[in-house]
């Protein structure tokens, strides 16, 4: 697969997860590796991963702290400011070490251009991997549209600006790429996250985590405030309280920084015992947690970043043949199409409803379940989305 690759250098800097945990980036990295590169990665330690440099399957990973995670705005300019000073550390590292041809930089943030430029000047190629709308995570986080927000707009800019070639998680990320980064659609290529279909099996399950309730309903993913899980834990209470409700445990894996209060919150609404926190899962607890589930979750909210945003846990969903609810987002309904019923836009009372279609109609769950799973199979697989990935090299060498 794709011969022209074979021999080159490849860094990657990724600063949101650390990886083996970042499924997607991961995904790349052995990618490129098959495809005959060797490749590096800088990423912060984090979730069981804090050995400072390790080898796994051949890729050489190069760990920095962080001081904290960080929940303002304040917080994220410290944080994001002490992983590029590490990350340009490290890059001296990997050059000196290992060398590398070309930089792969993951956002969020989109500052890592800043080591990226600098390499260029140096003869290095340079390539953008696009995850985060950055600017429109601003919005919805913090509600305002201030110097930060146009700030964070600039830095946006200046990373397509220096990039020759850019990576879109979907059709979304590509219209910004192209008409607020001002990139040729030839230079714009759509590389899609997704499970790799022939590793992920529908397993054992753990008969526990149902807490002696008939069903299970599940949340993967990250609880940050755009998260909207606060919003699940209201649909529970409605489920319980005001549809009377009580045959369903909600299991929700992951963490960030809201856990806590997400904790607390569900005593507040009087349903601790109907909610389960399992924390980070990696591997083979991971799957068999999702394999548990009988209804998928994805509560995010229907707003201008979540309306553009892939998220992984639907594809998750899909992938194990869960039927799921979500609110009408143009990418959820792209990604899920019939695997899922979507809720009006941000009414949590019409998104409890549709859990009580799918929890009374066990013919609706199997017949969902397995349409998600043949579309994953047969459009969504990460065996698709390969190709295009070393397609995305093959163009950024040639620049």
């Amino acid at each position: 697969m794709a011969s022209r690759l074979a021999g080159k250098k490849i860094l990657i800097i990724v600063e949101n997860l650390p990886l083996p945990p970042d499924r997607r980036v991961w995904q790349e990295a052995k990618a490129l590796k098959e495809a005959g590169c060797e490749v590096s990665v800088i990423c912060p330690t984090g979730r069981g991963y804090n050995t400072k440099y390790e080898v796994i399957d051949d890729i050489h990973i190069f760990r920095h702290s962080l001081p904290f995670e960080a929940d303002s705005a304040l917080g994220y300019v410290l944080e994001y400011s002490t992983a590029l000073f590490w990350e340009f550390v490290l890059s001296w590292r990997v050059l000196f070490r290992r060398g590398f041809d070309a930089i792969h930089a993951c956002n969020p943030p989109d500052t890592i251009f800043l080591i990226g430029f600098f390499y260029k000047l140096l003869g290095k190629k340079f390539l953008f991997d696009h995850h985060d709308l950055n600017p429109e995570l601003y919005a919805v986080k913090f509600g305002r549209k201030d110097f930060l927000y146009k700030a964070l707009l600039f830095l946006e800019r200046l990373t397509f600006a220096t990039a020759s070639v850019t990576i879109a998680t979907n059709e979304s990320y590509k219209a910004v790429a192209i008409k607020r980064g001002k990139k040729r659609p030839s230079d714009v290529f759509v590389v899609r996250s997704a499970p790799d279909m022939s590793k992920t099996s529908v397993s054992r399950i753990k008969e526990d985590l149902r807490n002696g309730r008939k069903f299970v309903i599940g949340y993967v993913g990250v609880m940050a405030k755009q998260d909207a899980v606060d919003g699940l834990l209201r649909i529970a209470r409605l489920l319980i309280h005001n549809y009377s409700f009580t045959d369903a445990q909600f299991v929700l894996i992951g963490g960030g920084t809201e856990l806590e209060s997400l904790k607390q919150y569900t005593a507040t609404l009087g349903i601790q015992d109907y909610v389960t926190f399992t924390g980070w899962l990696q591997g083979d607890e991971l799957q068999v947690a999702l394999n548990t589930i009988d209804i998928g979750a994805a509560p995010d909210s229907a707003d201008e970043y979540n309306d553009k945003c892939t998220m992984n846990k639907i594809m998750e969903y899909m992938a194990l043949g869960k039927p799921m609810v979500q609110y009408d987002v143009t990418e959820g309904r792209y990604s899920a199409q019939g695997a899922s019923l979507y809720a009006e836009r941000n009414d949590e009372n019409d998104f409890a409803q549709k859990l009580l279609e799918l929890l009374s109609n066990e013919e609706l769950r199997t017949q969902m379940g397995l349409i998600g799973r043949q579309r994953m199979k047969e459009v969504l697989d990460w065996r698709f989305e390969k190709p295009k990935l070393i397609a995305a090299y093959e163009a950024l060498l040639s620049h």
